[in-house]
């Protein structure tokens, strides 16, 4: 089918989407936002890939721009201040080029390479602004967009979300050893696996900054709370695996929730990308339930005090980003480059990583 995707540009564009991966409800029932800095974050983030030398030049000014990554966080973070939005940018667009790199390091069978760098990043965690001059550009600028984003709030914030990319940084650790062995994970593990590499808890993490108010962690840990972010999340990552499913066949991946379904369950090809749909629509429809009790709880927040007024105001903020998230997911994927490997020359290689660069020919 083909839909409008509002908000990337002054002149919406028409998408097609495919039916398989058409979700009327997301469309009618969650409306697409963008943060009002968007050109301004799509420029500045493009300056920053290249400062950084995070991309070569040549693939800037080819693909940073149909990559979409500051469309997917201007439609997440509305209403986050344009310093946190940039950072926010700044830090995902990293993120995915670091996604690259472990994709290729595998690929190459660089495992010294990719133990090295996995060490360098945890300690680049821990004290980004030794590492702000670091010879590799991939710790620089990680360590660049970690001394912004630790800046916004508190120590505590700076160490949960240290403790939260640590698991993230061993679980990319764990999907390189299945991958160079060829292990398919189980559903299950799968499962719990894919909550670290699509990094649910960075991502929600960041909710915070972005309505400019801490948590406590009493509501942090609410089940309302808790539950909402985790479907919304959940939803991100197994529609990412739906539409990744023929670009990671494609790469000899093992990490998709399709193919643990087809290797582990038995199922063809037809019935896994039905079943994974079923769990992105069953995501959908939950998320709308927990959103009401979210609402609850911030009403309950609300008890008449500065502070519990302020707190019902930041839940309700991010609730809304959450909601946020699952029409910024979807178009991006109907709208970025990464995921249009039909128009690859090698289906197997994205045109926007460079090889060369990395030491390979």
């Amino acid at each position: 089918m083909h839909a409008f995707s509002h908000g990337t540009s002054s002149t919406p564009t028409v998408v097609a989407v495919p039916p398989a991966l058409s979700l009327p409800v997301i469309e009618a029932a969650f409306p697409r936002q963008l943060h009002p800095y968007w050109p301004r974050l799509q420029e500045k983030t493009r300056a920053w890939l290249l400062e950084k030398r995070l991309m070569p030049a040549d693939k800037v000014e080819e693909y940073a721009d149909g990559l979409c990554y500051t469309d997917l966080m201007a439609g997440y973070y509305v209403g986050a201040p344009d310093e946190v939005m940039q950072a926010i940018a700044d830090y995902s667009a990293w993120f995915f080029v670091w996604d690259d790199r472990h994709d290729r390091d595998v690929i190459h069978g660089r495992a010294e390479a990719w133990q090295q760098l996995r060490s360098r990043l945890h300690a680049a965690l821990d004290s980004p602004r030794e590492h702000l001059h670091h010879q590799d550009p991939l710790v620089a600028g990680f360590a660049d967009s970690m001394v912004r984003l630790y800046s916004f709030l508190s120590k505590k914030w700076n160490e949960r979300f240290a403790l939260h990319f640590h698991a993230v940084i061993e679980a990319y650790d764990r999907e390189f050893r299945n991958r160079t062995s060829g292990t398919v994970p189980t559903v299950a593990e799968y499962l719990e696996l894919r909550r670290l590499t699509f990094a649910h808890w960075i991502w929600t993490d960041l909710l915070e900054p972005s309505a400019g108010y801490e948590l406590p962690a009493s509501v942090r840990k609410h089940p309302a709370y808790h539950r909402a972010a985790l479907l919304s999340q959940e939803f991100a990552a197994w529609y990412n695996d739906l539409c990744s499913l023929p670009k990671e066949i494609a790469g000899d991946e093992v990490h998709n929730l399709g193919i643990s379904l087809i290797h582990h369950e038995g199922l063809t090809l037809e019935e896994s990308v039905t079943e994974v749909r079923r769990r992105v629509e069953e995501c959908i429809v939950e998320f709308l339930v927990a959103e009401k009790d979210v609402l609850r709880l911030a009403d309950s927040l609300a008890d008449g005090t500065v502070r519990g007024k302020a707190t019902s105001i930041a839940v309700r903020a991010c609730l809304g980003n959450m909601r946020n998230w699952f029409s910024s997911v979807y178009w991006f994927h109907h709208e970025s480059g990464r995921y249009m490997v039909d128009s690859w020359d090698d289906r197997s290689t994205p045109p926007y990583v460079n090889n060369e660069a990395a030491g390979e020919k």
